[in-house]
């Protein structure tokens, strides 16, 4: 156990450490990490067997709402602007959910699509509102009403992002490990066994649903503040795409593989198009594809096998 514990706490040392010894990486792993909180939101449906192809979806509702709010009000707080932003994802998150869980399977991805492409729809169309392809900028909030310079300012989003990255990995594998948790895994094992226990599936799935858009709504306000812009692009459906991609490439179903994937992702994408712009997709597709055949439980089971080697035992999550 201690060895389990060891290995990602020196990762996250690692990482915390990047600004002072590797201070050209930092803004890529920021970004990263956001990215990884949102894909944990897709994570947390695949547990349930689902995919979604739409929660880029929650993802721009928060940067806008971030966006919107700190328009309306200069200099709003950091926290205030963070609370706001997810707060508007989880009651979209509360109001699709109550339609799509009736569904599974490609209906339940193609409904969370199209929901998607609509708001992207709206966030081009209305350009007066909006700044239609062009997005609107993200002011910098302020920080226990400091207004900070650039350099302090993305110093501190980067070590939130940590905590974020810290805290809500862990509070997503004890909610996967508690009964909440436990049911709404049970849709994708036996859903006909939970209703002849008198429990809704639909209820159970609910409350995934709207965990994972609390999730990818913390990935996209964190992703919003640190660039600056918000733009259509953070609903279009190659960034919900691009979640589930991450999610299959670090480990499906897996948090940390969620973390994982989009360092791993994101790394091979910057530095494949800097040097490879041509081909870069072409690059990802390839890294997956191998990542597919040669190890289908994705690299954080690469980390289970070497681990099992080495103890006997693997991770469960």
């Amino acid at each position: 156990m201690t060895f389990r514990l060891a290995i990602p706490a020196l990762l996250v040392l690692a990482i915390a450490a990047i600004p002072f010894a590797a201070p050209q990486l930092q803004l890529l792993m920021n970004l990263a990490l956001a990215k990884g909180i949102a894909v944990v939101g897709v994570t947390v449906l695949l547990r349930a067997g689902q995919v979604s192809f739409g929660h880029a979806l929650y993802f721009a509702i928060a940067a806008y709402a971030a966006a919107f709010l700190s328009a309306s009000m200069p200099g709003a707080d950091l926290i205030l602007v963070l609370v706001v932003a997810v707060a508007g994802a989880v009651l979209s998150g509360v109001i699709v959910g109550l339609f799509v869980v009736r569904y599974r399977g490609i209906f339940f991805g193609m409904l969370n699509l199209a929901f998607s492409m609509i708001f992207w729809s709206i966030l081009e169309k209305f350009y007066h509102y909006t700044g239609g392809a062009d997005g609107i900028r993200l002011p910098r909030p302020t920080v226990f009403g400091m207004a900070l310079e650039r350099g302090p300012f993305e110093l501190i989003m980067f070590y939130l992002s940590v905590a974020l990255v810290v805290l809500l990995g862990w509070f997503t594998m004890r909610w996967f490990a508690s009964p909440a948790g436990q049911i709404f895994q049970t849709i994708k094992t036996n859903e006909t066994r939970l209703q002849y226990l008198g429990v809704s599936p639909q209820r159970a799935l609910l409350s995934g649903y709207i965990l994972s858009a609390a999730l990818c709504g913390t990935g996209g306000v964190i992703m919003g503040i640190v660039q600056g812009v918000v733009t259509p692009e953070f609903a279009w459906w190659i960034r919900s795409g691009e979640m589930v991609f991450i999610a299959v490439l670090g480990g499906a179903g897996s948090v940390a593989g969620a973390f994982v994937g989009a360092v791993i992702y994101e790394t091979i994408r910057v530095y494949a198009s800097a040097f490879a712009g041509d081909v870069w997709q072409m690059v990802l597709g390839g890294f997956l594809l191998v990542i597919i055949l040669f190890a289908p439980k994705g690299v954080i089971g690469i980390y289970d096998a070497a681990l099992a080697r080495l103890t006997g035992k693997g991770r469960s999550e």
